[in-house]
């Protein structure tokens, strides 16, 4: 019964959390303008806009998932971690103009500080959901093998 109420817990906490990264992501869009590099605040804005429908959606889908709770713990931190961490990588990237791992929005490169900050959260948080996809495939997998 621990485990119901834990995955019920996480559950409503990813579509918690989902919609407070997708009210950022609208905020953020507020301000895009006023940013150093406006092209990466409109993908600041579509970066948390996404992000939080993602939280959503895993939220809503989180009970179908067959996988052992160490994975679940394990997948439901790194979902948020690599939710908010893309966001805030791409804020920081466009309030300070860096960000030279993303020519294509513009992207210019800053100090070495600001380069290593964005860089070590861009390519965490790619491997972070590159794993949660691959754990929720298979737990969603596994659900559909036990019907």
């Amino acid at each position: 019964m621990e485990n119901i109420e834990r995955n019920k817990w996480q559950s409503n906490w990813l579509m918690f959390l989902g919609v407070l990264l997708f009210l950022f992501g609208l905020i953020i869009g507020l301000f895009v303008p006023m940013m150093a590099n406006p092209r990466m605040g409109l993908t600041a804005h579509l970066e948390g806009v996404m992000n939080g429908m993602f939280l959503v959606i895993l939220g809503l889908i989180w009970n179908k998932l067959f996988i052992n709770d160490k994975w679940l713990s394990i997948t439901f931190w790194l979902t948020l971690y690599g939710s908010f961490a893309n966001f805030s990588a791409v804020i920081i990237a466009a309030i300070s103009g860096a960000g030279k791992l993303m020519p294509i929005a513009g992207g210019k490169e800053g100090t070495t500080f600001i380069e290593g900050l964005i860089s070590f959260l861009l390519i965490t948080l790619s491997l972070a959901m590159i794993f949660i996809c691959i754990v929720v495939l298979l737990g969603l997998y596994r659900n559909l093998k036990r019907t």
